[in-house]
């Protein structure tokens, strides 16, 4: 299955990124020992680059973020010779400073998803990957410059906490995630970027602020993320278009090692 051109494929969250923003080429309905992922895998043209693009919640939005297959989903891509993953999300602030309408490019995460598979090696291999630094350098760098330099208000940093979802969070929970340092919320970090690390692929996660999570005195509601998702989908891809040609051909990271000394 695999395409020697494709290096490069995006994850699409809610209402982040568009399928008639790609040009498709074709279309792969892809296989995995974990089973099939959330959609055909698209390939396609976008400013000159092909790429894979693959909604994580499938066409229409059918999966719930608890339900989505990351382990199929992240092998279709690797199996398809990918080597780098942008993953979009929409996520809610836990600071003040971080606004509706902002984009966080995360450095670090908190995992509180209770039931999720996590993880490509069950036994009888026992793999312990690094996780002390979940993101590409790279790319961070890389989609931080040119947030930059398109004037988006754009945060360089920050905790992702991922929580299980389908629910919001009660505000108990949310005064906790800012007691825990924690910068943004949402649901569908985890497992995905620890799996791409097992995978030894680069990842970076570009996060959509769409509102105050409920610590702050209005309680979210899905028809404001909707309609922020609206306002940020256009700076998003703005983003991309500048983001994916500047990607280098040779990694300079290490993610391609992350597996060199995980092995027991």
């Amino acid at each position: 299955m695999e395409h020697r051109d494709v290096r490069i494929a995006i994850i699409g969250g809610t209402g982040i990124a568009d399928p008639r923003l790609f040009r498709t080429v074709e279309e792969i309905s892809a296989d995995t020992p974990y089973g099939r992922p959330s959609d055909k895998i698209r390939i396609a043209e976008f400013e000159g680059v092909q790429l894979a693009f693959l909604p994580r919640h499938g066409s229409g939005h059918t999966i719930p973020p608890h339900k989505v297959n990351s382990r199929a989903n992240l092998r279709a891509l690797k199996d398809l010779g990918v080597e780098r993953v942008i993953g979009l999300a929409a996520v809610g602030s836990l600071r003040h400073e971080l606004k509706p309408g902002d984009i966080v490019i995360p450095d670090q995460f908190i995992d509180m998803t209770k039931q999720r598979p996590l993880t490509f090696y069950d036994g009888p291999k026992v793999v312990h990957v690094s996780m002390a630094d979940p993101f590409c350098p790279q790319l961070r760098s890389l989609a931080c410059d040119e947030a930059k330099a398109l004037g988006i208000r754009v945060h360089g940093k920050g905790t992702y906490v991922c929580v299980e979802g389908p629910r919001f969070s009660t505000r108990a929970e949310s005064n906790l995630w800012r007691v825990m340092h924690a910068d943004i919320v949402g649901m569908t970090l985890v497992p995905e970027a620890q799996l791409a690390r097992e995978l030894e692929l680069c990842y970076l996660s570009i996060s959509s602020v769409t509102d105050y999570d409920v610590w702050a005195e209005k309680p979210v509601s899905a028809k404001d993320v909707l309609e922020t998702m609206k306002r940020n989908t256009v700076t998003v891809q703005n983003m991309l278009k500048k983001i994916i040609p500047a990607i280098k051909a040779e990694r300079d990271c290490r993610c391609g090692e992350a597996l060199k000394d995980a092995g027991l």
